[in-house]
């Protein structure tokens, strides 16, 4: 586990390494970059095989937080947090609370909120040890659970997707596939439910699909069947690494737009997608509402001013679809090189002013 060379190969800036035997916490906190702001990043708990498996994953989460803030326009860097552990067996109110403290000593560096395998319940207890932390609950003074907002946000994504591709931006009658029917893509099959869309769901929990069946009304396959459904979309929704060149082949779909954070596996695959005739919504961008509903929660939450903001998610597509179309590139690299500009020029103004104020120190 060579953590220096993957923090200098990703510009990290810093990696905290969490424990405390007696709670039973074992974790990883990485702060990505704070050039626009203090790092935000969800906490996510996961029996990891590995913890070099681990360690890879908080790395590659946190880069993703640095563009996702950066491309939602907030001044706010990027970080993650990981807990190693299984959620459905080793959830405890220690171990969260043991967390907090950590996430309380980056003295502000590093707000927190809820990811996969947490809830607002865990942050509930997170926020008992520091203030640093979103998404708890309306009765802490929190906002509550962010996903409705995020599934929000993939809604106007997908409508961004629409307008792009077929020239309309309705979805009523469109076959969208959602691979993983967790808290977001849940709330993203109502919103798409209401929008007239027709949804076939998959999960790796059982219970979920049967769930997913009888509560939803939508029709289930298995998970690794979702790729061969016909579809105009095919939505991610779970963990990362959904779209490789394996599962591209066999994707029907004319578009995908998910939630899921780093969709891409492999560095073939966007230039694969583009050939394909794939508009490819890219995932920071498309699934930034949670952060920004956290970002809003922050500040004093207000729901009307975060669901403005995630709605202009809308318009952000929009225009990495032209950049992509002016460059010729994958959406992925255009949505890349918006985001690389804006930190570019943020980090070109600080040492403009450092050098201002060293100037003026020295007279």
């Amino acid at each position: 586990m060579d953590v220096f060379k993957q923090m200098h190969d990703g510009g990290h800036e810093e990696v905290v390494f969490a424990r405390d035997a007696e709670a039973g916490l074992t974790a990883i906190i990485a702060i990505h970059s704070t050039t626009l702001g203090p790092a935000l990043g969800g906490t996510r708990m996961y029996p990891y095989a590995t913890e070099d498996q681990a360690l890879r994953d908080v790395l590659e989460l946190s880069r993703g937080m640095t563009y996702k803030a950066a491309a939602a326009g907030l001044n706010l860097g990027g970080g993650k947090a990981v807990i190693i552990g299984n959620p459905r067996r080793d959830k405890k109110a220690s171990v969260f609370r043991a967390f907090g403290r950590f996430v309380e000593r980056m003295n502000g560096r590093f707000y927190t909120g809820e990811d996969v395998g947490t809830n607002m319940s865990d942050m509930d207890d997170v926020r008992q040890e520091t203030r640093f932390v979103g998404g708890v609950s309306p009765e802490r003074g929190g906002a509550g659970d962010p996903s409705p907002v995020t599934a929000y946000g993939v809604l106007q994504g997908m409508k961004a997707c629409a307008a792009e591709r077929w020239g309309r931006d309705f979805l009523d009658g469109r076959r969208v596939a959602i691979q993983g029917l967790g808290k977001v893509g849940w709330h993203l099959t109502e919103l798409l439910q209401q929008a007239g869309a027709i949804v076939i769901g998959s999960d790796v929990n059982h219970e979920q699909r049967t769930r997913a069946q009888k509560q939803l009304g939508i029709h289930t396959v298995d998970p690794e069947d979702i790729y061969d459904v016909p579809v105009d979309i095919f939505a991610p929704c779970a963990m990362g690494g959904a779209i490789s060149e394996r599962t591209l082949a066999r994707l029907t779909c004319e578009v995908i737009a998910g939630s899921a954070n780093n969709q891409i596996d492999g560095q073939a695959v966007p230039g694969l997608i583009l050939q394909r005739g794939i508009l490819y919504a890219p995932d920071y961008v498309i699934n930034s509402g949670g952060l920004i509903h956290v970002y809003v929660e922050l500040h004093g939450y207000d729901r009307a001013r975060a669901l403005t903001l995630t709605g202009e998610i809308y318009g952000r597509l929009r225009n990495v679809f032209k950049v992509a179309r002016n460059l010729g590139a994958p959406t992925s690299v255009a949505a890349d090189r918006m985001v690389e500009r804006r930190l570019t020029e943020e980090r070109r103004r600080k040492i403009m002013t450092n050098d201002i104020d060293s100037a003026a120190l020295t007279r």
